[in-house]
């Protein structure tokens, strides 16, 4: 079925006022007729099953049938913190960690980073773009939320703001094996059953220095493996996104 969002202000007990480029899409290219069924999403958890009531100019009305909450959301929330890559990497860590489940992304900016973000219209630009490519991932992977990408973090800020989180996770890959093997890391994994938020730091090309390490440790972050093998950045947050997702889905 159809799933579309809308904010919060176009939703009463009965109806739901659809809007923007979705009135398009409705009418022009699905081409469905009032009496057609789709859900609408709040973009907070909530989603109501409706019946196409009427078509406006600039509008579509719809009956809602029946509310409920998301069933495709972790009762855990996740959030990634992800060291800034090159190029358009970021836009791939995005649309992924969205359809995996993933509550936030906050991008930080840590000692091996490569890119620089010094001009603050183009890191507006940049985060407009991430929040688009946010949104249209958890319309197609049917989503209740449409997960935040907030403002660029240096790493200091990104440990501080991990502090609010039940458990924060760092996968590193030259970690002492008795201290963050295997076995030690499905251990922790499962631990995440019942917990409110938990944090992902994935560092960027060239993964992080040994002080952010220390820095994580004396945080309190459990230092984890994610097996034999060097990840990309790309490749490592989507992984533990998708252990943990399988774990407590």
């Amino acid at each position: 079925m159809y799933h579309f969002y809308t904010e919060r202000s176009n939703i009463s007990e009965t109806q739901i006022t659809l809007t923007g480029e979705d009135v398009n899409h409705i009418k022009n290219v699905l081409r469905m007729k009032p009496g057609e069924e789709l859900i609408v999403c709040d973009g907070e958890g909530t989603d109501h099953y409706c019946r196409i009531a009427s078509f406006e100019r600039d509008t579509v009305i719809a009956d809602i049938l029946e509310s409920f909450g998301s069933k495709a959301e972790l009762d855990t929330k996740i959030y990634l913190f992800q060291g800034m890559p090159k190029k358009d990497k970021m836009e791939l860590i995005i649309q992924k960690a969205v359809e995996l489940g993933v509550y936030e992304i906050i991008p930080v900016m840590t000692k091996r980073v490569i890119v620089k973000l010094d001009d603050a219209k183009k890191e507006a630009r940049k985060l407009e773009r991430w929040q688009s490519i946010a949104e249209s991932a958890a319309k197609q992977s049917g989503r209740g939320i449409i997960p935040e990408i907030v403002e660029v973090m240096n790493f200091r800020q990104a440990l501080e703001y991990a502090k609010t989180l039940d458990v924060n996770l760092i996968p590193y890959e030259n970690a002492d094996s008795s201290e963050c093997g295997m076995e030690n890391s499905r251990s922790v994994v499962r631990d995440l059953h019942g917990k409110r938020s938990v944090g992902i730091f994935i560092g960027p090309e060239g993964g992080f220095e040994e002080s952010e390490i220390e820095q994580a440790i004396e945080a309190g972050f459990k230092c984890i493996s994610l097996g034999r093998r060097i990840l990309r950045t790309e490749t490592a947050g989507l992984a533990i996104l998708s252990v943990i997702m399988f774990e407590l889905d």
